[in-house]
C-alpha cells in the first residue's frame, strides 16, 4: 500500500485543490457572474459532451490499462499502445460523419432551445479532447504516474475557467467567446498530457495488431458501453433536465451535484493509482493481496469521505445563505445525492476489480438495466416531482446499481469490503453529522462554517485517531509529522 497511499494522498491534495477552484466557480463565479440561462447552458454542453466522449474513446483507456501489463514483451506493448492511439482517431471520425449526415434532425430535436442549437458542434469538439486527455492520462498511469495526469484532470481546466469568468464580470469575453475559449483549454489540457505521457513512455508505432487482438476488442466493446452506462448514469439527469424543466433548472441541480461530488474526491484520487495495481494483482492471480487492497481501500475511503459528507450536511445551510436566491434547493435533495456518493465509497475499488476481470460482462448488463431504469425513473418522476424527481431517480438508480456490483463481487471472488470498522466509521459519521447539524451559530454564514467546520473536522479526527480507525492513515498521519 505504500505507493497507492503516497499517490493517493498526492492526488487527494490536487483534486480537492481543483475541487476548491471549481467551487469558487460553480458555487460564486458562475451564479454571480453569468445569468442563470448561460450558465445552464454552459453545464448542458459540458455534461453532453461527457456523455458523448466515451463512443470517441471506444474502451481504449481501460483497455489499455488492463492489458499493458498482460503483454509478453515489448513488442506487444508498442502495438496495444500504437493501438489505442489509433482507435479514438477512428470512431471520433466516424461519429464526426455521422453528425453531419444528421445534423438537421439534432438542430430539430433541439428546436425549442435556441441557444443549444448555436453550439452543437462544440460538444464534438470537447468530446474528442477528453477522450484523447483519458488516453493519455491511462498512458502515463501504466507507468505508475498517475499525480501530474491528476492534476490536469482536476485543476488546470478549472483554474482556466476561473479566469475565463474574470474576464467575462470585465467584459473582455462575451458568451460566444467564452464557450470558445473554455473549448479551447480541453484542447490544451490534451495536449500538453500527451507530451508529458510520452515523456515518460516514448511512442514506438508498430502498426500491427497486438496478437490477442480478439480479447483487446472484445474487451474495449464491453468496457465502452459500460464506460458510456457509468457516464450516462452521472449526467443523464442534467441532459433529462433540459428536456423536461427551463434550462436555467440544470444550473440549478448542478450546483447540488457539484456540492455532493466533492465526497467522490478520495475515490477518484485513489482510483487513479489503485486502478493499475488491480489489474496487475488480477493478471498475476494474487488473490489475496487483492482481498487486501480491497478492505483497505473500502476503509480508507469511507473514513475520509465520511468527514467530508458530514462537513456537507452540516454547513449545506449556511453554504446556500451565499448563493442567489435563484440557485437555492431543498436540504433533502442534497442529503440524498450526498448519501449515493458515500455509498460509492464505501465500496472501495470494487469498480477496478470488475472492470480488470473476466466479469465486466456482467457490468455491462447489469449496467443496461440500471440505465433503463434510470431512463424511466427520470421520465415519471420529473414532470411530477421537479427536481425533487431528478434526485429521487439518481438516489434509487444508484442504489441499485452500487449494490449490484458489491454482491457480484462477492459471488464471484468469495471478497467483500467490510470489516470490523466499517460499522464504528458509519456510526462515527452518523453521530458527528446528526450533532453538528442542529448545532447553530448565529453569526454570518462564512463563519459559521469556518467555526463549525474546525470543531466538526477536531472532533472527527481525535475520535478516528483514538479509535485507531485507520492502521494506514494513521501511519501517515505519523509520517507527516516526523
Amino acid at each position: 500500500m505504500g505507493i497507492v497511499l503516497k499517490q493517493s494522498f498526492n492526488n487527494i491534495i490536487t483534486t480537492y485543490l481543483g475541487f476548491a477552484v471549481g467551487a469558487l466557480n460553480v458555487l460564486f463565479l458562475y451564479p454571480h457572474f453569468l445569468v442563470p440561462e448561460h450558465y445552464g447552458l454552459i453545464t448542458f454542453l459540458l455534461s453532453a459532451s461527457t456523455l458523448v466522449w466515451p463512443l470517441m474513446g471506444f474502451g481504449a483507456p481501460n483497455t489499455l490499462i488492463k492489458f499493458y501489463t498482460a503483454c509478453k514483451n515489448t513488442s506487444d506493448q508498442h502495438r496495444l499502445l500504437t493501438t489505442m492511439l489509433v482507435i479514438p482517431l477512428l470512431f471520433s471520425v466516424l461519429i464526426g460523419t455521422l453528425g453531419i449526415i444528421f445534423y438537421q434532425a439534432l438542430l430539430n430535436y433541439f428546436e425549442t432551445n435556441q441557444a443549444v442549437k448555436n453550439y452543437i458542434w462544440i460538444i464534438f469538439i470537447i468530446s474528442v479532447a477528453i477522450a484523447y486527455f483519458e488516453v493519455f492520462f491511462a498512458w502515463a498511469k501504466i507507468t505508475y504516474k498517475s499525480v501530474f495526469g491528476n492534476f490536469m484532470k482536476e485543476v488546470f481546466h478549472r483554474v482556466g475557467v476561473t479566469f475565463l469568468l474574470i474576464a467575462v464580470y470585465f467584459n473582455y469575453l462575451d458568451l460566444d467567446g467564452f464557450i470558445y475559449a473554455l473549448t479551447g483549454i480541453y484542447i490544451l489540457r490534451m495536449l500538453v498530457l500527451m507530451v508529458y505521457a510520452f515523456k515518460l513512455l516514448p511512442p514506438k508505432l508498430e502498426f500491427r495488431l497486438p496478437d490477442n487482438f480478439s480479447r483487446v476488442a472484445k474487451y474495449s466493446v464491453l468496457i465502452l458501453i459500460a464506460g458510456s452506462i457509468s457516464t450516462a448514469l452521472l449526467d443523464l439527469d442534467k441532459v433529462m433536465i433540459e428536456h423536461y424543466l427551463p434550462i436555467e433548472q440544470v444550473s440549478v441541480y448542478a450546483i447540488a451535484v457539484y456540492i455532493a461530488s466533492v465526497i467522490a474526491v478520495p475515490s477518484r484520487a485513489m482510483k487513479q493509482i489503485v486502478m493499475p495495481i488491480t489489474a496487475m494483482f488480477l493478471n498475476k492471480k494474487k488473490k489475496k493481496e487483492l482481498a487486501k487492497l480491497y478492505k483497505q481501500t473500502s476503509v480508507s475511503l469511507l473514513l475520509v469521505s465520511g468527514l467530508i459528507f458530514t462537513l456537507i450536511i452540516t454547513n449545506v445551510e449556511q453554504l446556500y445563505e451565499l448563493i442567489p436566491n435563484e440557485y437555492q434547493i431543498e436540504t433533502g435533495i442534497i442529503v440524498f445525492l450526498c448519501g449515493i456518493k458515500l455509498y460509492e465509497n464505501l465500496l472501495g475499488n470494487c469498480n477496478s476489480i470488475l472492470f480488470n476481470s473476466d466479469y465486466y460482462r456482467w457490468v455491462l448488463m447489469i449496467g443496461i438495466g440500471v440505465v433503463g431504469l434510470a431512463i424511466v425513473f427520470n421520465i415519471v418522476l420529473i414532470p411530477i416531482m421537479g427536481i425533487w424527481g431528478v434526485a429521487i431517480a439518481t438516489f434509487s438508480t444508484f442504489f441499485a446499481f452500487f449494490t449490484v456490483k458489491l454482491f457480484l463481487v462477492y459471488q464471484k471472488f468469495h471478497m467483500h469490503p467490510f470489516t470490523q470498522k466499517t460499522l464504528p466509521i458509519l456510526g462515527l459519521i452518523t453521530v458527528t453529522s446528526l450533532l453538528f447539524y442542529f448545532w447553530e451559530f448565529n453569526t454570518y454564514a462564512l463563519l459559521s462554517i469556518t467555526i463549525k467546520g474546525i470543531l466538526t473536522t477536531a472532533c472527527y479526527a481525535f475520535i478516528t485517531y483514538k479509535m485507531n480507525l485507520s492502521e494506514e492513515l494513521t501511519q501517515l498521519l505519523q509520517q507527516r509529522k516526523k
